[in-house]
């Protein structure tokens, strides 16, 4: 048994001579606890409804002031006025706004004659979670104006709303598919990148590099760019097999198979930058295997691939922010479930451009060419 004991040993003198994966192991189990916890089932707050009154009158107010009501306290939505209906819509359509009230010109005409007064709901249905939360509080802000305030009030008639939907029904597997290809892109980043990057390392197949003259950021750019090619390979498979699982309609079509390229080789550019900036003083090779968890946690949960980052806490959304796969997961939705233009998608890929930008700047500052 004293060999066992040997090898016991010496995996146990290994493993404390790497203090930053003892602490991963111990944080990993309570930051996957606590993400998780709060990346399901929250309270979706603060979306975007839209509302566009062609009538003006005093029902149509009474609308306005049951919505505010509403944004202050419940806090499920914020109002935004449109004096333009098409622009409305067509801001749902580019993600600006979650929905559109639009209240019609005969509203309180048809309210003061208990004519069925009407409304319309337009929704992005595109994502399940949102517009049912929107269409279920809309149609409770609906009853409360069509209620009499004073019992013996007999002018007031109960108001219906029209819920319509800007895009066919849309399953979950289809919400789901964006949040996949960022994955399968992250994935191969870790493991075709990071890990093989901290390998070489270890093995001293790295010393080559050393004794060229190669800069360091042609050393960095060579590393990112061979990473970025294994990436883009990975999401443009995965993107072609899920839309046609999926079943997303037109998936071959040029100028969105165009799009969705764009989109790929930025998210595989900026997260193989963050990968290099996160490894590139790190020799362990067992860190990178480690940390992985972590960051398949942290960056994809809040990024709102399985659920809307409006039903996140304060800090989960301030994560959500600065993470970029919060962009490259909302310029496929917009690409793969709405069909837009780079006009819907062009903060992400500025975001994303920016991102790898300062990651590889960074990176290339932190590299050593020393063993």
């Amino acid at each position: 048994m004293h060999r066992v004991f040997a090898i016991i040993e010496r995996e146990m003198r290994r493993f404390r001579r790497s203090p930053t994966l003892i602490v991963i192991s111990l944080v990993f189990p309570l930051v996957q606890l606590v993400v998780l916890g709060y990346a399901f089932g929250g309270n979706v707050k603060h979306l975007k409804l839209a509302i566009v009154d062609q009538d003006g009158g005093i029902p149509a107010v009474k609308i306005h002031e049951l919505g505010n009501a509403v944004a202050a306290n419940a806090r499920t939505f914020d109002m935004i006025p449109y004096a333009d209906q098409g622009e409305a819509v067509t801001d749902l359509r580019n993600g600006r706004v979650n929905g559109v009230l639009t209240i019609p010109p005969d509203y309180s005409r048809r309210v003061l004659q208990k004519n069925t007064p009407r409304v319309a709901l337009i929704e992005d249905n595109t994502d399940s979670f949102v517009t049912g939360t929107l269409a279920a509080q809309v149609s409770i802000l609906m009853a409360s104006a069509g209620r009499p305030e004073v019992v013996v009030q007999r002018t007031v008639a109960h108001t219906t709303l029209d819920v319509v939907e800007v895009y066919p029904y849309v399953p979950y597997i289809q919400y789901l598919l964006p949040g996949s290809i960022v994955m399968s892109i992250f994935m191969m980043v870790m493991i075709g990148g990071g890990i093989i990057f901290i390998d070489d390392k270890a093995r001293g197949l790295h010393e080559g590099y050393l004794v060229t003259p190669i800069t360091k950021f042609e050393l960095i750019a060579g590393f990112n760019l061979s990473g970025t090619l294994k990436a883009v390979l990975a999401g443009a498979v995965l993107m072609t097999i899920g839309s046609l699982i999926a079943g997303i309609p037109d998936p071959f079509e040029p100028l969105r198979m165009l799009r969705l390229l764009v989109v790929i080789v930025l998210t595989a550019f900026s997260l193989i930058s963050l990968m290099f900036l996160l490894m590139v003083r790190v020799t362990d090779p067992l860190v990178p295997r480690a940390i992985f968890g972590v960051l398949n946690t942290l960056l994809y949960f809040p990024s709102g691939a399985v659920y809307p980052q409006q039903g996140f806490p304060q800090w989960m959304q301030w994560i959500a922010v600065v993470d970029p796969f919060t962009y490259s997961v909302h310029a496929f939705k917009c690409l793969l479930l709405k069909n837009t233009g780079f006009e819907a998608i062009s903060f992400d890929l500025l975001y994303l451009t920016a991102f790898s930008t300062i990651a590889m700047t960074l990176a290339t500052r932190l590299f050593r060419r020393t063993l």
